[in-house]
């Protein structure tokens, strides 16, 4: 047992959870206007809906194939047929989850976040990361989150792979220009450059920010064409993106929005606290350090096979990530403890 003390929801917002999630991905399907294709790319399948708009062809990318996937698109034309009563059913889910103490977005970030979904930024690739990703692995690991560690912060962080965006050949509707836009965002462009990878709000003062890995040696700007928008390149940040979760979003009827797997979370979490320990980045290195060590603790005893992989993940990406982790455990011994004895 881990040295942590945490609680876990009800079996009822445990299963309330679950069946929003299934609810919401048929919900996506059921939107489906043509027929689904399948398309490879690199030992890889995406599915399209592929369907005729006046004299155009258009294909609107729907996922990347799995047996999940492919089952709810066996369905998609019974699914269509049901499509409102499902609605229903995940609204009262939502509030049911609200009901059982689960943490939901405040009005500002509900609304951008199902903005983002509607207009396919989840679709395309776009995964949340930070404290917004953080609150979400209440119903991930089925347990409850301290005030403390998830309280709301008005920032969103949205990151994506460039070459994944370079890749799908499709692209947010309405873009997000207008969607921004409409909910009195501003751009803030880059210094010295018309890119724009960050937009504030100006009557709740809420910051968007756009990233992508970089896999070079410098962090600039990148375009991620999917999306339409600039992002700042950061090391250390393909790893946490990699194979990430679908989750539903706690506003409303219930959106599917991505965040990073809980254990890439934890361990990326010790590495970005080494790299803003200074200054007046230090209160949120020590946050870092608090919801890594939260999670480390929850999936030592939950899930530890999958933090051990995350883990050793890594330490095998060489020196400079060994040597961030070990100091940033350096404050955490229990945390380290932990790591030291996984399986």
């Amino acid at each position: 047992m881990s040295p942590l003390s945490y609680k876990h929801h009800t079996l009822t917002g445990q299963s309330g959870w679950q069946d929003l999630l299934r609810l919401l991905k048929e919900v996506a399907v059921s939107d489906i206007r043509g027929k689904p294709t399948l398309r490879l790319r690199d030992a890889r399948g995406y599915w399209y809906d592929r369907y005729r708009l006046g004299e155009q062809i258009v294909e609107r990318y729907i996922g990347e194939d799995t047996e999940e996937l492919r089952q709810h698109l066996a369905r998609h034309e019974t699914l269509r047929e049901t499509a409102r009563d499902r609605r229903a059913e995940t609204s009262r889910l939502v509030r049911l989850l609200r009901s059982e103490g689960y943490l939901t977005p405040d009005l500002a970030t509900g609304q951008i976040l199902m903005a983002m979904a509607r207009s396919g930024v989840f679709r395309l690739g776009g995964t949340v990361v930070g404290t917004h990703a953080f609150r979400q692995y209440e119903g991930v690991l089925g347990v409850r989150i301290g005030a403390d560690q998830a309280a709301q912060t008005n920032d969103i962080d949205i990151a994506s792979f460039e070459r994944l965006s370079l890749a799908l050949g499709d692209q947010v509707d309405p873009d997000l220009a207008q969607v921004f836009s409409a909910l009195d965002f501003e751009a803030l462009p880059a210094i010295g450059d018309r890119k724009v990878w960050r937009w504030r709000q100006t009557r709740q003062q809420t910051l968007i920010e756009f990233l992508t890995p970089s896999f070079q040696q410098d962090e600039g700007l990148r375009d991620l064409p999917a999306l339409g928008v600039s992002a700042q390149s950061l090391h250390f940040l393909n790893y946490l993106i990699a194979e990430p979760l679908t989750v539903p979003l706690l506003y409303r009827e219930g959106a599917l929005i991505q965040i990073p797997r809980p254990e890439r979370y934890a361990i990326h979490k010790l590495i970005v606290s080494e790299r803003r320990r200074r200054g007046d980045m230090a209160d949120k290195a020590r946050k870092d350090r608090a919801q890594a060590r939260f999670l480390i603790g929850v999936l030592a005893d939950e899930d530890p096979y999958a933090l051990a992989a995350a883990w050793q993940a890594a330490r095998d990406k060489g020196r400079a990530w060994c040597e961030a982790l070990d100091a940033a455990l350096s404050k955490l011994p229990e945390t380290a403890a932990q790591l030291r004895s996984l399986p």
